[in-house]
């Protein structure tokens, strides 16, 4: 189990992700410079955030 530390949740990491926390993953690691630190759900949220709110991402 490991602790994500946006919102201080435990997760288990070796969990299946969703399409929506993959997009997560990766803007974690080439945006926010942050991966693996963030659980499933706040990945979600995040990719979700990204696609409504930021334009440049959606090409």
């Amino acid at each position: 189990m490991k602790t994500c530390t946006m919102c201080k949740k435990d997760y288990d990491e070796n969990a299946a992700p969703s399409e929506y926390a993959e997009a997560g993953e990766w803007l974690a690691g080439e945006v926010w410079k942050d991966a693996g630190e963030l659980c499933p759900q706040c990945l979600e949220n995040r990719a979700r955030l990204v696609m409504m709110y930021c334009s440049e991402f959606n090409t």
